[in-house]
């Protein structure tokens, strides 16, 4: 719905891709939605048990074609196949959507049981009465796989303590439930996130989907048709294809009662406003052309908080890696690839760290920037900074790594903190503070004032500094404080979209007309009907290497190992998968 590149706070605009498959025509979108209200009050009144079996047969499905999944989306962004590129496109597709369904499956069962999911461990509250609902190990196997992981989701300041399984599940606690037609606007980088938001859709609020793919990788789409299949042919789910002309009439269509978009925060106000002078005037006035209800993710410029401590050579070398592989993983189109690393400014190892970065990206390979305007978006942040560092190769076609360091915190118009570049670039920024604990507060007020967005956040701590009381108060304090609906203690925040035990979607509260990183959730496994953010933390170093990290050439061992394992949790499996992740 945005055809120009142009720098404004938010995302930067992305022009849409050329065509793989034919636009679907509107007789056939007509087609498609009449399809969908013929059976949508047949899908809410389907049993649990119905539910679970064509979950399952989607289950099968996804594994059967997993393969030629991986295959088309290495082929399509010019990866490398047989090696880590390849790995990780079984991690963050068939892996992701298929642990997805597992979860959802356990989800119901509970629901038949019980009446809500179970938590694997009470929730509780802390001193401040927030409700805390510990979801991550969700089971034993997950405690093995990822030891030292844990995992929470944080309620609403709203709900209390007794009443959380009354916050849980609406869908399925309504007596006469009334069918809904949910349009999915589909996101062209990650190739779980479409297939993922329609299952929330379907399974969690209880729509049926018409499933709208994304220009970028719309070659996935007769994939998933095959995969859901089973849903298909009951009339409960529909694809279709095209970009903004599509988009915007299925929007406006009669049919259509909810829509879900993953996207930018461009595309939001286009549906919701409309677009040229016009949509400016409706958004500055908040009058809606589109009243629909409208749940997004639409990005962030997300931040990493490094905290000072006793670092070693091989703990910088560790975290260099780790922020790299934040940005090289693909390519940079991810919402939340670190955009800001936080620093500092007295701590003796700043320089160090941003060396161990740089030697990180001097290390990974090249990649293609299949999404389309990311060159224009690079040479857009060099306009700003003609300093920045590159790394790896340029030219037409490319994009190489970008690293804009030192920059003026009190800078609060600077590209880097108000602009999501949605390319292989990010930068640097150090805060003066007397001491630690100072510090950590003064980088959640700068994260949560002078960065954009609200969905991803990352904290960096060393154990020994934790072991400071007033920096661990300090620690719990910024976990609160900081408004995002995804934070991660020591690891990438992406990993709170690969666990989908967690919530997905920004921090709770943004007025439409102001909507920055969006409004709802999505995966949310455990149907938590008021969520306010997901917490994972993790070791501040892991052995085996995290599969995403960019040097860790057993991805493409454990990718297809995980896959199966998520489809078919069974300690014979096991042993497996886990010397894949040491030894490959």
């Amino acid at each position: 719905m945005t055809q120009a590149i142009a720098q404004d706070q938010g995302s930067a605009a992305i022009p849409e891709a050329k065509h793989r498959i034919e636009p679907t025509s509107q007789s056939k979108l007509d087609e498609a939605l009449a399809i969908l209200e013929d059976h949508k009050n047949e899908w809410v009144a389907l049993d649990i048990e119905e539910r679970i079996e064509l979950l399952e047969h989607v289950r099968d499905r996804a594994v059967e074609v997993a393969k030629r999944w991986v295959a088309a989306s290495v082929e399509a962004k010019s990866m490398t196949f047989g090696g880590a590129e390849e790995g990780e496109e079984w991690l963050v597709g068939p892996a992701a959507v298929v642990k997805n369904i597992t979860l959802l499956i356990t989800s119901l069962r509970d629901i038949q049981d019980h009446g809500v999911p179970q938590l694997p461990r009470p929730a509780f509250a802390r001193p401040d009465g927030q409700v805390v609902a510990p979801v991550f190990p969700a089971d034993g196997f997950d405690g093995l796989l990822f030891q030292g992981f844990t995992g929470e989701v944080w309620m609403d300041p709203g709900v209390r303590l007794e009443e959380l399984s009354a916050n849980q599940a609406s869908f399925y606690r309504q007596k006469t439930p009334k069918g809904k037609l949910a349009l999915v606007l589909g996101a062209g980088n990650v190739s779980s996130i479409a297939p993922m938001d329609a299952l929330h859709k379907l399974f969690v609020e209880g729509q049926v989907v018409l499933l709208k793919m994304n220009p970028v990788n719309e070659y996935l789409g007769p994939l998933f048709d095959e995969m859901f299949e089973p849903l298909r042919e009951r009339g409960f789910f529909q694809i279709v294809y095209g970009g903004a002309a599509e988009g915007g009439y299925l929007c406006t269509h009669s049919l259509v009662e909810d829509i879900h978009v993953t996207g930018s925060d461009k595309t939001h106000d286009a549906i919701v406003f409309g677009v040229g002078e016009e949509g400016a005037r409706r958004k500055a006035a908040d009058e809606a052309r589109n009243p629909k209800r409208l749940s997004c993710e639409l990005g962030n410029v997300s931040p990493v908080i490094v905290v000072p401590g006793p670092w070693s050579k091989s703990d910088l070398d560790f975290h260099g890696v780790n922020i790299a592989s934040t940005v090289v993983n693909n390519a940079g189109f991810n919402c939340s690839a670190t955009r800001v690393i936080v620093q500092h400014q007295q701590w003796d190892k700043r320089e160090a760290l941003l060396d161990s970065i740089r030697n990180a990206f001097r290390n990974a390979a090249s990649r293609k920037p299949y999404y389309p305007g990311a060159e224009e978006r690079q040479e857009m942040f060099l306009a700003h900074h003609p300093d920045a560092q590159e790394f790896g190769a340029k030219g037409e076609g490319q994009v190489p790594w970008t690293l804009i360091d030192h920059l003026d915190p009190s800078a609060s118009a600077d590209i880097c903190f108000n602009t999501e570049s949605w390319c292989g670039q990010t930068s640097e920024v150090a805060l003066p503070a007397s001491s630690i604990a100072q510090y950590i507060g003064q980088a959640v007020d700068f994260c949560n004032e002078r960065i954009w967005g609200t969905l991803a956040c990352s904290i960096l701590v060393h154990p020994k500094t934790l072991k400071d009381p007033v920096v661990a108060e300090a620690i719990e304090a910024a976990i609160a404080n900081l408004r995002y609906g995804a934070i991660a203690i020591n690891h990438w925040a992406g990993l709170v979209f690969g666990l989908p035990t967690h919530t997905w979607g920004a921090f709770p509260g943004h007025e439409r007309n102001d909507i920055r990183s969006g409004r709802g959730v999505v995966h949310n496994t455990f149907m938590f009907d008021r969520p306010q953010k997901s917490v994972v933390r993790g070791p501040f170093r892991v052995f085996p290497r995290p599969p995403w990290f960019v040097d860790n050439d057993r991805a493409l061992a454990v990718g297809p190992k995980l896959t199966y394992f998520n489809a078919d949790p069974s300690l014979a499996r096991l042993p497996g998968l886990i010397w894949s992740s040491a030894f490959g």
